[in-house]
């Protein structure tokens, strides 16, 4: 394990990220429920008894030096109510990307996902001193699209035919990312953000 992929919790006014663990299971069956978000076709939420299974396959990432898991703590209620993970960790290129992230239906587009933006990419630049951090979504998932818009990344191009969803058919990515030097804007924007 290397140090990208240590254990880490990051602690906001909103929100808690803490290492997932196989005890979540129920937490993320409760939360994927606010929504049924299993039930959309453009994304990766675990369906009802696939808890586990999810789980088991991010700490095997983990294990394996290319992710860390987080389970998504709502400060106010106590409750878990998401996950995300940095994945595809290159280290070596000083790289990563923040995906996977999901979230029951009554924390979307609240200051929880958008302190706990801040504070994934605060560890990545300034504590892993990443060079660039990715985000990449379905082409046909146009909130996400606008939630990553909305933070600062900039689009970097459609990966055309990438990879096969879950129902089979095959997915275009579109990729966008926020480099370094770009990073004390987008952290006084996210600030900003939540101060309204």
């Amino acid at each position: 394990m290397n140090y990208w992929t240590q254990p880490v919790t990051l602690h906001g006014e909103h929100v808690i990220l803490e290492p997932l663990h196989a005890s979540h299971a129920p937490a993320l069956a409760a939360a994927a429920a606010d929504g049924e978000l299993w039930k959309l076709w453009y994304t990766m939420v675990p369906g009802p008894g696939d808890e586990s299974a999810y789980i088991d396959t991010a700490l095997k990432l983990r294990d394996a030096g290319s992710a860390q898991p987080f389970a998504v703590r709502d400060r106010a209620s106590g409750d878990i109510v998401g996950s995300t993970r940095y994945m595809n960790i290159d280290n070596a290129n000083q790289r990563l990307e923040l995906g996977s992230t999901w979230y029951a239906k009554r924390v979307q587009r609240t200051a929880l996902n958008t302190e706990a933006k801040l504070l994934l990419l605060g560890h990545a630049f300034e504590t892993l001193e990443a060079i660039a951090v990715e985000f990449r979504t379905h082409f046909m998932n146009h909130q996400s699209r606008t939630a990553i818009t909305r933070l600062g990344a900039k689009q970097d191009g459609i990966l055309r035919n990438h990879q096969r969803s879950q129902n089979g058919a095959l997915r275009d990515t579109v990729v966008f990312s926020i480099i370094a030097s770009e990073w004390a804007a987008v952290r006084a924007h996210l600030q900003h953000q939540l101060l309204r």
